[in-house]
C-alpha cells in the first residue's frame, strides 16, 4: 500500500468528473445535497463571469479610441443609477448564495431523526478512539505508521458503518483542535476539545473510503488517518461481535483526556466523553 493511498487521495473509483463538479461522487444520501450546491454555485458564479466578461469586452470594442479622436471623452464624477446598480446586484447575489448555503447547512447537520447506529468519534494526537454506543463496545486507534510498504494500512484504525443505515457521530477530542473528514462523504466537522459535535449520515455505497484529520493538529497532523468500512448489516455485526469478543466491551471515557466537557455537553459515554 503506498503512502499516497494512505493519505486519503481519492482512488479511482472516488474521481469526480462534469456530472459531479469534478467532487468525488457522494456515497451519503447529504452528500448529494453538497454536489448540488457546489454545481449550482459554479453555475451561478460561471453565468456572472460570462456576464462581466461580455460587458468588458463590449467596452472595449464600443469605447475604443480612435484615430480622429483628439479630445478627452465626457468626464462624469459620478452616476447614481450605476452605482446603485453595482451596490444592489451584489449585495442580492450573496444573500441568494447564503440562503441556498444556510439551507443545505441546516439539512447536513440535522440530527433531529432517531439514528440506527451511533459511534462516538474521538479524536486524539495523532490517531481516532470509536465508541459504538449502542452496542456497548470500542476500538482504540494507533497512530499510523507511513513506511510505504505492504501491510502499511493494518496500523490504522478501521470505523465500521452498515450500509444504507443512518449513522450518528457524535465528534469529541482529548486534546486540541481536530476535524473529522471523510473525503467520500462530502461532508466535515470539527472536534473541539470541551464541545460535542454532531452530524448525521445515510451511507448508501458499500466500500472502503479514507478518512483525515482535516485540521492542523500537531507534528504528526498528516499521520491522523483512518478508514471507514461501509458494510451489511451482517458484516457490521460480525465486527461488533469480533470486538466482544477481544475484551473491547464498555466505553472509554473522559478520565483519560486532558480536560473534562463544558457544562452541558453529553458524548453518551461514561465518564461524560
Amino acid at each position: 500500500m503506498s503512502v499516497a493511498a494512505l493519505t486519503g487521495c481519492a482512488s479511482g473509483e472516488l474521481r469526480g468528473n462534469a456530472s459531479t463538479g469534478w467532487l468525488p461522487p457522494a456515497v451519503t444520501e447529504g452528500g448529494e445535497v453538497v454536489t448540488n450546491l457546489w454545481i449550482g454555485t459554479w453555475i451561478a458564479g460561471l453565468a456572472v463571469g460570462v456576464l462581466v466578461w461580455g460587458l468588458i469586452a463590449w467596452c472595449v470594442v464600443a469605447y475604443r479610441r480612435h484615430k480622429d479622436d483628439n479630445e478627452l471623452p465626457v468626464q462624469l464624477r459620478y452616476n447614481i443609477p450605476i452605482e446603485i446598480l453595482y451596490t444592489v446586484v451584489p449585495i442580492f447575489m450573496v444573500v441568494v448564495l447564503f440562503y441556498y448555503t444556510a439551507r443545505d447547512e441546516a439539512t447536513l447537520l440535522d440530527t433531529s431523526q432517531d439514528p440506527d447506529v451511533t459511534v462516538n468519534v474521538v479524536g486524539k494526537q495523532w490517531s481516532w478512539d470509536f465508541n459504538y454506543l449502542e452496542d456497548d463496545v470500542h476500538e482504540v486507534g494507533a497512530q499510523a505508521i507511513l513506511t510505504g510498504e505492504p501491510g502499511a494500512e493494518e496500523t490504522i484504525p478501521t470505523l465500521y458503518l452498515p450500509v444504507g443505515e443512518r449513522v450518528e457521530f457524535v465528534l469529541t477530542s482529548r486534546d486540541v483542535i481536530h476535524s473529522f473528514w471523510v473525503p467520500a462523504f462530502l461532508q466535515k466537522l470539527d472536534m473541539i476539545p470541551g464541545r460535542v459535535n454532531r452530524f448525521q449520515v445515510v451511507p448508501t455505497q458499500e466500500g472502503t473510503f479514507k478518512g483525515k484529520c482535516a485540521e492542523l493538529c500537531g507534528a504528526y497532523h498528516s499521520n491522523m488517518l483512518f478508514n471507514v468500512a461501509v458494510v451489511s448489516r451482517a458484516e457490521y455485526d460480525k465486527h461488533i461481535n469480533d470486538l466482544r469478543a477481544a475484551g473491547q466491551t464498555g466505553m472509554l471515557n473522559n478520565t483519560i483526556s486532558r480536560g473534562e466537557l463544558m457544562d452541558g455537553q453529553d458524548a453518551g459515554t461514561d465518564g461524560g466523553n
